[in-house]
């Protein structure tokens, strides 16, 4: 059989890693290739589709349009939902 070396593992998925094997009662070894195998099972049973179909998003997005109903006016909506955005990640231009 074909062995396989990690290096760098951070500490933290190493323990996450020794403790899904203790309470799946596996090896390490086992634990890994079991979670390897469920990952990749996963990934090759879903059907293939391109990272950026934009013409299908589009197409969604404009049967979505002017759908939209609310009690609330659109002035306080658009302030409730422009308060509950996160600040996003910081970016230097």
């Amino acid at each position: 059989m074909t062995a396989l070396t990690l290096k760098d593992l951070p500490p933290k998925l190493l323990r996450s890693l020794r403790a899904a094997a203790k309470h799946d009662r596996r090896s390490l070894t086992q634990e890994v290739i079991h979670l390897l195998d469920l990952a990749l099972r996963d990934r090759v049973e879903r059907p293939a589709r391109p990272a950026h179909d934009v013409e299908s998003q589009l197409a969604a997005w404009r049967k979505l349009a002017g759908k939209w109903q609310s009690e609330v006016d659109p002035s306080v909506e658009g302030e409730r939902l422009m308060a509950a955005r996160t600040p996003g990640r910081k970016v230097e231009l």
